[in-house]
């Protein structure tokens, strides 16, 4: 889960400042270290650093280091410690490679290369990569034949951006099953998503799987994973990310959770269901990760209440590794935030593969791969989403499902065009929550009850938890709490219930009562009617009354806003906790 940026500028202009700030856009994609590499003088110079992407500031503010041609990286690692020397660009004597992704076969290359007298340096994967290309041209290859013998002998997944010494106007790259992109505009560039080129592109082309491209002063050249010449499409770039600084807040996530009655609002406005769209279909099949798993386990509760259409929800990561299968009839929905999580799009493709005809995507990056390659699109229109916990694209992912599953009721899709006031009741009334978050902080463990719909929130409630303060969370389905949970409870250990006033609240107050027999710090959240008749030792959040079929949606929002003052308290960084990365690019 690594971000990559290259940039070729324009009259010897120097591209190091412009690489930073691409840099800084992708820095949600990994913070284990960074680096910077730019063709001057007929050699290639470089500049690391282990750590967020200030301590690479302050080194090249010593260095000098300039280029009109350069890459850059920043990294979440997978072969190798976050260290200086694992850190890339990765060097040879003439080359210089960023990289997103994973060598797969990358021991018997190394094995190879170093009987033929190679050493290596790092620990990581892709210098077998660097070392494949010295090799090749040390035998007398072109670069570019260097490169396409590479390409021809790795197994895995990569994104790839290289220079080379003997090619100093020109970076030359290439993509399989890892997200890139060519931008154009005030200089050319190649990047792991539009986001990292934003404010010197205004178009972008994006690479297909097996594509290579050279970029250069002159332009561009594409080919295929034949090594063809072809074209690709040409898209104008959003210019969300004009919007993407934090302003008035400290933090990305609390303006994230602030601009979530917006993100409902715009996506109930701009996603128009197809009333047809579910013609035929006898079973849906939602294939997701993480928190857009937990939207679609709440869809699956609304699918079979009001669609009548039987319903799985598979983790993207595991389902092509069973024997799944896939009858006619089925539609698959593959909800994903970034479009780009590797899990997410291998399961659509394997679901393509075995005969899945009409396959959905909702998401939110357009023109993402998965958005690409879907046959209808749903877009949740919550803007651009840099804390790496997800909260405003969770809510209007679950916005989309509803107005799917509700697409026949017009009662409850009235309803759903309320929830935006009610959150921000609780977004502009949520001291209460930084008092409860007090009682949290120091706990080893925090337990998460919930019945129906409600059960994927609190597994959710204890994701945000453990995402961004290192608390150890679990949800569970409050009826399972007797059948082995309940060993978990003590004084010492929180007890989070979601307890709206609806069909399920008498079985939910039960559960709660014999958490209380075990435990002292019992949290429920709840509204105006079911509050009064909680028991009196309970720790209360009263929310907004709320239809019960759309508690899901409000729910979550105090969970979040619990979490992110539980973390703030225990000095965590809450927009890029650690070993976390927003978009999971990598197996």
């Amino acid at each position: 889960m690594c971000g990559i940026i290259g940039i070729v500028g324009r009259d010897e202009e120097d591209v190091v400042v412009d690489l930073i700030n691409g840099l800084e856009r992708l820095e949600y994609r990994g913070y284990d270290s960074c680096g910077v590499a730019v063709v001057t003088g007929g050699s290639i110079l470089r500049a690391r650093a282990v750590g967020r992407l200030q301590n690479l500031k302050a080194k090249l503010d010593d260095s000098g280091l300039s280029g009109c041609v350069g890459i850059g990286h920043t990294r979440w690692a997978t072969h190798g410690k976050a260290t200086e020397n694992n850190a890339h660009p990765i060097m040879t004597r003439d080359v210089a490679v960023v990289h997103n992704g994973i060598i797969e076969n990358h021991k018997e290359l190394r094995f190879d290369l170093q009987n033929d007298g190679y050493i290596f340096e790092t620990d990581t994967d892709t210098e077998v990569a660097a070392l494949f290309l010295q090799r090749e041209m040390d035998r007398g290859a072109s670069h570019r034949d260097a490169f396409r013998r590479l390409l021809k002998n790795i197994d895995g997944s990569y994104a790839f951006g290289v220079l080379f010494n003997a090619l100093p106007n020109a970076i030359v790259a290439a993509r399989h099953r890892s997200p890139l992109a060519v931008g154009l505009g005030r200089m050319t560039c190649v990047g792991s998503d539009a986001a990292s080129m934003s404010g010197m592109c205004d178009k972008i082309i994006y690479l297909e799987d097996g594509d290579q491209a050279e970029i250069s002063t002159n332009g561009v050249s594409f080919f295929d994973k034949n090594f063809q010449h072809v074209e690709r499409k040409v898209h104008k770039m959003s210019d969300n990310w004009a919007d993407s600084d934090k302003g008035k807040y400290p933090h990305y996530m609390l303006k994230e959770m602030m601009e979530q009655p917006n993100a409902i609002r715009k996506t109930i406005l701009h996603n128009q269901m197809d009333h047809h769209i579910l013609d035929g279909v006898s079973r849906i099949l939602i294939l997701a990760c993480g928190t857009s798993y937990h939207a679609g386990m709440v869809a699956r509760y609304w699918f079979e209440k009001f669609l009548k259409i039987p319903t799985n929800v598979e983790m993207a990561s595991e389902y092509r590794y069973r024997s799944p299968i896939i009858e006619d009839g089925v539609m698959a929905i593959i909800v994903t935030q970034s479009g780009e999580t590797i899990d997410t799009l291998e399961a659509m493709e394997h679901v393509r593969r075995n005969g899945c005809s009409r396959v959905a995507a909702i998401a939110n990056v357009k023109n993402s791969a998965i958005s690409r390659s879907a046959d209808f699109v749903f877009y949740t229109e919550a803007g651009i989403e840099v804390g790496v916990a997800s909260t405003k694209a969770f809510t209007a992912q679950l916005t989309i499902l509803a107005e799917m599953a509700f697409h026949q009721h017009e009662f409850l899709l009235r309803e759903l065009q309320n929830i935006p006031t009610l959150c921000e009741e609780i977004l502009l009334s949520h001291d209460r929550l930084k008092e409860i978050a007090e009682n949290i902080q120091k706990a080893n463990s925090v337990v998460f009850l919930g019945r129906g719909a409600l059960y994927p929130i609190a597994l959710e409630g204890a994701l945000k938890l453990k995402e961004i303060s290192y608390i150890h969370a679990e949800g569970f389905a409050s009826g399972e709490m007797k059948h082995g949970p309940i060993a978990l409870v003590d004084d010492s250990v929180p007890v989070v219930c979601l307890c709206p006033h609806d069909e399920l609240f008498d079985k939910n107050v039960s559960n709660i009562q014999e958490a209380l027999a075990r435990g002292s710090n019992i949290i429920v959240l709840s509204d105006s009617s079911g509050s009064p008749l909680l028991p009196a030792e309970v720790t209360k959040i009263i929310l907004p009354r709320v239809q019960s079929e759309l508690a899901p949606i409000l729910y979550p929002v105090p969970l979040q806003l619990l979490a992110y003052y539980v973390a703030l308290l225990r000095g965590a960084d809450v927009d890029k906790p650690r070993n976390l990365a927003k978009s999971v690019t990598v197996e």
